[in-house]
């Protein structure tokens, strides 16, 4: 009775920090005259990232990679097709045309430096200071971008008195959601460490779908509210953000760094690749993520699933999911987008 008082305690005070956050992120962007998107790629997105953080960081520093890696390698994952899945399939979702230009290629190119970090098995604590640079760099670019970007002529920004007001809402959001993550991921994992789950499970799954309610309710509120470029924008800086700076800091304060087992390098990571490489056609065609898009992905997220549990139980059918899955669903898919984004390349040229 009490892990489950503190599972929907940890719920609630997510919902309601959520609300918060993205009231005050949203109005904060129009008295610093930055673009909503810009806010949902740093504010947003780091401090809705705040659990995925302390998670990993005490993971490794007790000397649990798995939980580290997992829980980040299972964000990812999870923000992109069940995150944008849902958000998607409650509301079509506009895409800022700097997320095409800059932000979704980077997140590519940083899921594919993770991978190729992986290669030798581990990720070190000179992995991880790289890892840190890129976050660093990544920041100070977009704030300067942020800066220098103009409002559209019909956002006037509010009165200076209610700065204070707003940054009180981000900041009491943040701490809720700090708060309900910890809460809600505690008592999922008692729950869980009770059957008995692995910890590289729990920390793709459990661990990664509880640090990531945060961005799940935030996108979700931003997008009912029509604020839905902060949507998107928190989901691809989240991810960025994970790999760079959470994952480049639990690498550093690991002792020994983190092994990244074969199952995780020859199955996880590409998902987490090939899923970053699937949001630049979806997003470029149209510029917004239609329904069906947002069905798909959540028809992924749940096959995703479905491979992890076979895995891990060693059941027979894994095979036949495995020969369904790259003998016919992933190619098909990748030949739909390969289509939209040449049809959608082509009708912006004429």
């Amino acid at each position: 009775m009490t892990t489950w008082l503190i599972f929907f305690a940890g719920l609630g005070a997510l919902l309601l920090g959520a609300e918060w956050l993205v009231r005050g992120a949203s109005r904060l962007a129009l008295i610093w005259r930055i673009p909503p998107v810009i806010v949902g790629l740093t504010i947003v997105a780091y401090g809705t990232s705040a659990p995925e953080l302390a998670v990993s960081l005490q993971a490794a520093w007790g000397g649990q990679g798995e939980v580290a890696l997992g829980n980040v390698i299972g964000s990812n994952i999870f923000n992109v097709l069940f995150i944008l899945g849902l958000s998607a399939l409650i509301v079509p979702l506009s895409v800022d045309k700097q997320l095409i230009r800059l932000d979704v290629p980077l997140m590519i190119g940083v899921s594919l430096i993770l991978y190729l970090m992986s290669l030798d098995g581990l990720l070190s604590r000179l992995d991880g200071i790289m890892l840190l640079s890129g976050a660093g760099l990544y920041t100070f670019f977009l704030l300067r971008e942020g800066r220098s970007e103009e409002l559209p002529v019909e956002m006037e920004p509010p009165r200076g008195r209610h700065v204070w007001i707003q940054l009180a809402l981000v900041l009491l959001g943040l701490v809720l959601l700090a708060l309900g993550s910890r809460w809600l991921v505690r008592a999922a994992v008692t729950l869980a460490e009770a059957f008995g789950v692995s910890p590289l499970l729990i920390g793709l799954t459990i661990v990664a779908a509880g640090t990531s309610l945060p961005e799940v309710v935030t996108s979700v509120v931003a997008a009912v509210r029509r604020a839905r470029e902060l949507a998107v924008g928190n989901v691809v800086g989240s991810n960025i953000f994970n790999v760079l700076f959470i994952l480049g800091t639990a690498a550093f304060v690991a002792p020994g760094g983190i092994a990244i087992p074969s199952s995780v390098r020859d199955f996880d990571l590409p998902v987490m690749l090939g899923v970053a490489v699937a949001c630049l056609p979806v997003f470029f065609t149209h510029r917004r993520i239609a329904r069906w898009e947002g069905a798909l992905f959540l028809g992924y997220y749940g096959l995703y699933m479905a491979y992890l549990f076979l895995r891990t139980t060693g059941h027979p059918g894994l095979r036949d999911l495995e020969a369904a899955l790259l003998g016919f669903v992933l190619p098909l898919t990748a030949i739909t987008l390969l289509v939209l984004f040449l049809g959608a390349r082509l009708r912006a040229r004429s």
